[in-house]
C-alpha cells in the first residue's frame, strides 16, 4: 500500500473507534437534545401559540428584534452531596425533584457546564431577593461539590473565580448580584456554608463586602429588618434573615444580632441604599 492508502485506512479506523466510544452521559445527553429540540419547535411556531386567552389582532405580526433572555444574577450553592459524580447523576435523573444547575464544580476544579446560560435551570426553588420571586428565570446556578461540612478546595475557588469573571463580562452582572442560595432562601437553605470565602471573591468584584467598622456609629433609629430588606433579604422570618446575613458576612451561624454585626449591616446598608 502507498502512503496515501495507509493514511486513509488509519483515518477510517480512527473514526470507527471514536464512533464506538460513548460517554457515560450519552443517554442523558440525548434527553437534553430531545428537550432542546422540543423547545425550539415551540419558538418556531407561526403564529405564536396563545398563552393568555386574550383577543389578538386578526393578523399576526412577529417582531424582528429579539434575543434570548440574559441572566442578571449568579447564585452559588454547595451540593450537600458526597461527590461530583453523585451530583451530576442527580442532575441527569428524571424524577419529581427536577433539580438542576448550569454549572457543577468538582473538588479537583473540573467544571461541568450542564445547561446553556440562556436557559432556565431549577436550582433556586422557592426563594426571594428584593422584589424578585422567580429567581430561576433571572439567574445562573453554580453548584460546588461540598457536603456542607467542609472547606472548599483551592482548585474549586480558582475555577469558580475564572467562571465568575467570564459570566460577569458576558452578561454585565453587577457585583451585588453574586449571592448565595442561603441568602435567597434563608428559612430553607444554608449554602454555600459559612466556610465559603465571600470576602476573597468580593475583592475580585463578585459580591459586595462591608467597610471598616472601627469608627462606625450606628444611628439610634437604625432598624435591622429595614436594612436587611433593602439589601435584598426576605425578612418575613427576621431571625432566619439575620442568620443568613451573619453566615454570609461574618462566618457566624448564630441568629442573634450583635453590636458588631449591626455595624457591619449598617455599612452594607449604606452601599445598597
Amino acid at each position: 500500500m502507498n502512503r496515501l492508502t495507509i493514511l486513509l485506512t488509519c483515518i477510517v479506523f480512527t473514526v470507527i473507534i471514536l464512533s464506538c466510544t460513548q460517554s457515560k452521559y450519552s443517554a442523558t445527553n440525548k434527553v437534553y437534545q430531545k428537550k432542546a429540540d422540543a423547545y425550539a419547535k415551540i419558538l418556531e411556531q407561526y403564529p405564536l401559540r396563545d398563552s393568555t386567552g386574550l383577543s389578538y389582532a386578526p393578523e399576526w405580526a412577529g417582531t424582528t428584534n429579539f434575543t434570548m433572555r440574559r441572566p442578571s444574577f449568579v447564585i452559588i450553592h454547595h451540593t450537600a452531596q458526597n461527590s461530583c459524580d453523585e451530583t451530576v447523576k442527580t442532575f441527569t435523573t428524571q424524577d419529581k425533584r427536577e433539580v438542576s444547575a448550569h454549572y457543577v464544580i468538582c473538588k479537583d476544579g473540573t467544571v461541568f457546564h450542564m445547561l446553556n446560560d440562556l436557559l432556565r435551570a431549577h436550582h433556586a426553588g422557592v426563594s426571594k431577593w428584593g422584589n424578585l420571586i422567580d429567581i430561576n428565570s433571572a439567574s445562573i446556578g453554580i453548584e460546588i461539590d461540598n457536603n456542607g461540612f467542609e472547606y472548599f478546595t483551592e482548585q474549586q475557588i480558582n475555577s469558580l473565580t475564572i467562571l465568575l469573571g467570564r459570566l460577569k463580562n458576558a452578561f454585565n452582572i453587577p457585583a451585588a448580584n453574586f449571592i448565595g442560595h442561603g441568602d435567597i432562601a434563608p428559612t430553607r437553605k444554608n449554602d454555600p456554608n459559612w466556610r465559603f470565602p465571600w470576602k476573597q471573591l468580593s475583592e475580585k468584584g463578585f459580591g459586595l463586602w462591608w467597610s471598616d467598622t472601627t469608627n462606625v456609629k450606628v444611628p439610634a433609629d437604625f432598624k435591622n429588618t429595614t436594612a436587611l430588606r433593602i439589601i435584598g433579604y426576605d425578612v418575613k422570618d427576621s431571625s432566619a434573615a439575620i442568620l443568613s446575613f451573619k453566615r454570609h458576612f461574618l462566618q457566624d451561624t448564630t441568629k442573634k444580632m450583635t453590636p458588631e454585626a449591626q455595624k457591619i449591616l449598617y455599612t452594607l446598608y449604606q452601599k445598597y441604599e
